[in-house]
């Protein structure tokens, strides 16, 4: 654990203000029972020194994190919101329980600015609630979400009924993102959609959060490599995690992991969540990092071509001992 500790640390303080975005709001905390703020971490009080070929990972890791570039806050939580399942929960003032938050798991797509669009039966309790106050949030998970290493974004606005001249474009915004919703031609389900925006809140993992101002949100473009991203993702975990293994320790030389999950790619990189246990350790330890691509990526075909271009370069800095090839598919 001490080990963990010492790269929990490491992280916070190498790289905390890489991943602030220019401009995050920062928000005061609420002291509970008195105490100071931060983490209770509990130790026996003794200082532990740590190997220093162990430290000296610690901080090239911390380095090559601090300069992997990423995609902007703006565009991280545009490019959430866009490719995410369809599916958020909404908190809602409760008509029937005044005084209470209501929850729902909704559909929604967004348009064209980002705008959730929802479709609701009027019987339902968050159409009476929205219609009682139109004040709301929406929590939406990346699509790859699996726990608190992965990126969230809650959208707080005003839910409203669309006129019905914007209707047809948001039906067909609505089926491009679930083609199976049936329901769109029921005469009692309304159109409704999040015009004002007021507050946009993202947390890309840890050490990785901020919030974007309603007008950066709306101009803000969709990661396009981010689309086909999960499916690149996927094949790489299934018959190439070798290759990800060696691009980590070709990254980060002396980091060198059992398991390399790679979460998401865009037009600059990769998530990487790594398993390893740490030296003078037995206990496994499981982080994510940045692997940056050498340079933008534009379309499908550059990613593979890049990534090929990794393996190798990874493969000859390892030599004599091959790391796997990226499979010609």
């Amino acid at each position: 654990m001490k080990y963990l500790t010492a790269l929990t640390s490491i992280l916070a303080f190498g790289t905390v203000a890489a991943f602030a975005p220019s401009g995050a709001s920062r928000h005061a905390s609420t002291p509970l029972y008195n105490k100071p703020a931060g983490h209770d971490v509990r130790s026996d009080g003794v200082a532990k020194e740590m190997d220093p070929e162990e430290l000296k990972i610690q901080q090239a890791l911390a380095e090559h994190q601090q300069n992997a570039p990423k995609l902007g806050f703006p565009t991280d939580v545009r490019t959430l919101v866009q490719y995410n399942h369809g599916f958020a929960v909404m908190s809602t003032n409760s008509k029937s329980n005044p005084g209470f938050p209501g929850g729902s798991v909704v559909g929604f797509a967004p348009d064209e600015l980002g705008r959730p669009i929802f479709i609701f039966s009027g019987m339902s309790s968050h159409t009476q609630d929205l219609l009682a106050d139109p004040k709301c949030s929406l929590t939406i998970a990346s699509k790859e979400f699996k726990g608190a290493a992965d990126g969230r974004v809650n959208l707080m606005g005003e839910v409203t009924l669309l006129k019905q001249d914007e209707k047809e474009a948001a039906k067909a915004a609505y089926l491009a993102k679930h083609p199976g919703a049936f329901w769109v031609d029921f005469g009692d389900f309304n159109w409704f959609r999040m015009d004002e925006i007021v507050s946009v809140r993202f947390v890309g993992g840890f050490a990785r959060a901020g919030s974007v101002t309603p007008e950066e949100y709306a101009e803000a473009k969709p990661d396009p490599v981010s689309a086909f991203g999960p499916a690149i993702a996927s094949h790489m975990n299934d018959d190439h995690m070798s290759s990800t293994i060696a691009m980590v320790a070709h990254a980060i030389p002396g980091l060198e992991v059992s398991e390399a999950v790679i979460t998401s790619v865009d037009s600059l990189g990769m998530y990487v969540k790594c398993t390893r246990t740490p030296r003078a350790s037995d206990q496994p330890q499981q982080f994510k990092i940045r692997l940056p691509f050498p340079r933008k990526i534009e379309d499908r075909k550059d990613v593979k071509n890049v990534i090929v271009e990794m393996t190798r370069a990874a493969a000859a800095s390892a030599a004599p001992e091959p790391a796997a090839a990226v499979a010609e598919e």
